[in-house]
């Protein structure tokens, strides 16, 4: 029996151009979920990897498998359904899972054979099963899966063109934040896999550097800390002999042991989401966390990078309370936290957010004839109708923050302090210039963004400037 289990692009997001910049080759994220689902797969399926950020193959080229598996982000549905009425054409079954389709099951049922919602562990074996004797169900809920049954991923079915190898070691985000589908697709409880298990994935990684995709690594409760210390003591001791980054919350800077220990155990850079540089921002999305009272950000940026730790720092651009002049506060305050760099998305509504139901009942979704707007479901594109920013505006926005941030004089004093404090000043350098070189990228995509929303038609198209009610009326209540 042949497996294919594919990965689909989406040729909007500049990131996954490798070919274009080769700093993009630091920026590509090998399909973990994928991999994790080829271990669970009897050996006698011949299994096939197809990561389409990679670039895209001839399918017809290809031997004809006897059942094809698709998972996807929301803005990789369009790519998925070519895919899939590709494969189906010839007659061969499709089973699609991942977020989007857990969170808009009736769109994806239509499109293939058999739909996989919440995580698929628990149910592969079934599907497999039932591939086998040809009687695929419309439907499978996997629900959350048993940690301790989490296998290892199959890390040697993928070439060695990414710089990063993938490991994931707990899932589940109790934050809920307004614009996060974390906690709907993986649950409010913080699961972790046995450290045993995970130090032996690490092992198995071929890449030097790891992405630890955990959406927290470190959780957000005195017991989820420990685990983290022990799991950290556990690499360390174990020599695996990786560097890595992670994502967390910016508690990961309040335990002195627990930065010895990550950067002991091989952490070069952690992902921190700040979100917005007010706190009216902060409490717009219901960012718990980053409103403790007598946090000084910039202390606690310092305090990771004195163990030699990378800070990534995230906002987010468009929320109700961002006025005209968000784009130079957001790369300001940035600065002033001394981030080593920065990443600002656009406020998406993504489906199975509270975000999603409150702004489609709100009648602002600014791209809604789905599926074909799904492919700019991105966060890099401004998909809503923005309470203070035009469309225009806020791209505007968006263009004025990255420029700021990544102008060639911040960007030598960011290498020069990482220089001046040995905190890896190679590291820093290519990862400011990754983000600079796709400036440029960014640019021409939201002129085609532009060009194309003028040609739909003022019908089709969001306005040019938000209606007078939306700039009036008083923001939302904060989230939880």
């Amino acid at each position: 029996m042949r497996l294919y289990l594919i990965n689909p692009s989406n040729p909007l997001v500049s990131i996954v151009h490798v070919k274009e910049s080769r700093w993009n080759r630091y920026r590509v994220w090998k399909p973990l979920s994928l991999m994790v689902l080829a271990g669970l797969t009897p050996r006698d399926w011949d299994v096939t990897i197809v990561d389409e950020n990679l670039g895209a193959p001839d399918y017809s080229a290809m031997p004809r498998p006897d059942l094809v598996g698709i998972t996807a982000f929301t803005s990789q549905a369009n790519r998925a359904y070519e895919v899939a009425a590709h494969f189906r054409s010839l007659g061969v079954p499709v089973v699609m899972g991942g977020i989007h389709a857990t969170m808009c099951l009736a769109e994806v049922a239509e499109r293939v054979d058999a739909v996989v919602t919440g995580e698929a562990e628990g149910v592969w074996a079934q599907v497999l099963d039932d591939a086998r004797h040809g009687c695929l169900k419309p439907r499978y809920n996997g629900g959350l899966a048993d940690m301790n049954a989490v296998p290892l991923a199959r890390h040697d079915l993928l070439p060695g063109r990414y710089a990063f190898g993938a490991v994931q070691t707990t899932r589940g985000c109790p934050l809920n934040c307004t614009f996060c589908s974390v906690t709907a697709f993986n649950g409010a409880k913080y699961r972790q896999r046995p450290i045993p298990d995970v130090v032996r994935e690490f092992q198995a990684v071929r890449e030097k550097h790891v992405l630890v995709v955990d959406d927290n690594l470190v959780g957000t409760l005195p017991e989820h800390i420990e685990r983290a210390k022990d799991l950290f003591r556990a690499l360390a001791q174990a020599n695996v002999r990786k560097q890595w980054i992670a994502q967390a919350t910016i508690n990961f800077a309040d335990d002195e042991e627990l930065l010895t220990l990550a950067a002991r155990a091989g952490c070069r850079g952690v992902f921190i989401g700040f979100e917005s540089p007010t706190p009216d921002g902060l409490r717009e999305i219901g960012k718990k966390f980053n409103l403790l009272k007598g946090r000084d950000f910039r202390a606690s940026v310092r305090r990771i990078q004195r163990h030699h730790i990378l800070v990534v720092g995230s906002f987010i651009l468009g929320l109700d309370v961002d006025e005209p002049g968000i784009g130079k506060l957001i790369a300001d305050v940035a600065t002033r936290y001394g981030v080593d760099n920065l990443n600002t998305l656009f406020l998406t509504p993504l489906p199975g957010t509270r975000l999603w139901d409150q702004m489609k009942a709100d009648g602002r979704l600014g791209l809604g004839a789905f599926p074909e707007d799904w492919k700019y479901y991105t966060l890099t594109f401004p998909v809503a109708k923005y309470r203070h920013l035009s469309m225009d505006a806020i791209i505007e926005e968006m263009m004025a923050c990255d420029r700021r941030f990544y102008s060639l004089p911040r960007i030598l004093g960011r290498v020069w302090s990482s220089l001046w404090r040995r905190r890896k000043p190679l590291i820093s350098l290519v990862a400011n210039l990754s983000y600079r070189s796709n400036i440029r990228v960014d640019d021409q995509a939201y002129a085609d963004f532009q060009r194309h929303l003028a040609s739909r038609g003022p019908s089709d198209a969001p306005p040019s400037t938000p209606p007078r009610a939306l700039s009036d009326s008083a923001a939302p209540s904060e989230g939880s």
